[in-house]
């Protein structure tokens, strides 16, 4: 009996590292969109740290809180540079998801035909082995009738 081989086999090899650089390219788009989330988050973070240090004086002067103000609006505009590209990678993220997973199923569609052809030929083999068997048990069960 031959051994097992699948024909597709390059192909399935193929779509295997396809698979993984669409999973790779996903994770650098989720990481970048964390990375402008944790961009905003601080920026946020900074405002808000500016303005509750600023209150906590005792006194406060109006040049203090002009400042201040000046900063808000700073930290705005900052947060709002990012929406943009924080939208756009959001959208890039979205369409490396279903590039992911369209190879996914592709690879999916492959490995589930290769599962059927081993089990194909599994069961041919072991037909061939229990017609060997039969012909072995008949040939030993001739000779001791003769």
């Amino acid at each position: 009996m031959t051994p097992f081989r699948f024909p597709l086999q390059k192909v399935l090899d193929w779509r295997r590292t396809q698979l993984e650089l669409e999973e790779t390219r996903f994770r650098q788009q989720a990481e970048a969109l964390a990375g402008l989330d944790r961009a905003s988050a601080q920026w946020n973070a900074a405002g808000n740290t500016a303005e509750r240090r600023v209150r906590d004086w005792n006194p406060v002067a109006g040049g203090e809180l002009a400042a201040l103000g000046s900063y808000r609006l700073h930290v705005k505009l900052k947060e709002t540079e990012l929406v943009l590209p924080r939208a756009e990678c959001r959208k890039e993220l979205g369409r490396r998801q279903d590039a992911m997973l369209e190879a996914r199923r592709r690879l999916r569609l492959l490995e589930r035909l290769r599962e059927r052809r081993l089990a194909e030929w599994r069961a041919a083999r072991d037909k061939e082995l229990e017609e060997l068997a039969a012909e072995a048990y008949l040939a030993k069960w001739n000779q001791r009738q003769e």
